[in-house]
């Protein structure tokens, strides 16, 4: 689990790796985030304003197991970091959506759970007697209170035209999902903390095929291997191409990511359909700079 010096330093590199986008994909990005966040402010204040809803999702998070919690806090910030990344990930040959499957998008019943769980955890790290000492019946007034004084009307940037006034809550935000997401997942029994997933089908079939050639050798003249199968890949053979430029031999390369979604050669992460692999993926696009490396 990452210490507060760990999420303060991821907090810094997200913001710097946004930085290096060209002004007008920062200014698309911005604008895509600040409306984004404005709708989780208002639906967050709708919630806590309508005691019926309010009473019917704390009555929907009382149902769902640490577990389901844990799974729906991790759809939750899969869904904000594809917001993060989608800008970059557009610039490669795979298609922005890849990996993201409409299954794992939030139901409107889902969304509003997640908002208030993550509001309740915020408020137990505050002040882990604050709501204890209240009834089920008072926690409406309670949290309403909370997020009027302490967090929404100071971070929100209603009003506002800055971009940092927007971005800078919205990366704190994704930090806050993050530290409650390792917190959640440390208490469930038996987790591993290296998540093995395979690549997703969509990014499978979004490869590329190439043609083998001297020219994908390393000086242009040595001949070009295949590192799963340690074989010659002969010229003008049709192989698959990963979004890092490595080679593989399909028949090689297609068994490999039924079961991982790694390139063999260097680690590189292909999305995938296992939420908490893709989260992994996705973090490590923004605190590595995986795409700054890709776009280079």
């Amino acid at each position: 689990m990452e210490t507060d010096h760990q999420y303060q330093s991821s907090s810094e590199t997200i913001m710097a790796s946004l930085l290096t986008l060209t002004p007008t994909q920062f200014s698309y990005l911005s604008h895509t985030l600040s409306s984004d966040f404005h709708i989780q402010t208002h639906r967050l204040y709708s919630l806590l304003s309508s005691p019926l809803r309010f009473a019917h999702t704390l009555q929907f998070l009382q149902t769902l197991s640490l577990h389901d919690k844990t799974l729906l806090i991790a759809r939750y910030l899969q869904r904000t970091l594809k917001q993060l990344t989608n800008t970059w990930e557009t610039e490669t040959h795979a298609s922005p959506n890849t990996g993201y499957s409409y299954s794992n998008r939030l139901r409107l019943r889902e969304y509003d759970a997640v908002s208030l769980l993550l509001l309740l955890c915020e408020v137990y790290q505050y002040n882990s007697q604050f709501l204890q000492t209240y009834s089920l019946m008072e926690w409406r007034e309670i949290l309403n209170d909370y997020v009027f004084n302490n967090t929404l009307m100071s971070i929100s940037g209603m009003g506002f035209s800055c971009t940092s006034l927007v971005l800078c809550p919205y990366i704190d935000s994704v930090i806050k999902c993050k530290r409650f997401l390792d917190t959640m997942m440390s208490c469930s029994v038996g987790h591993n903390k290296q998540v093995v997933a395979a690549a997703s089908a969509l990014a499978v079939v979004s490869l590329r095929s190439v043609q083998v050639s001297n020219e994908n050798g390393s000086n242009g003249v040595d001949p070009v291997f295949c590192v799963i199968c340690k074989e010659e890949m002969k010229q003008g053979r049709d192989v698959c191409e990963m979004p890092c430029k490595h080679l593989f031999h399909w028949i090689c390369i297609l068994p490999w990511l039924k079961k991982r979604n790694t390139c063999p050669c260097c680690r590189y992460q292909m999305p995938t359909e296992d939420v908490f692999g893709e989260i992994d993926r996705l973090w490590g696009v923004l605190i590595n700079k995986d795409c700054c490396r890709l776009r280079n």
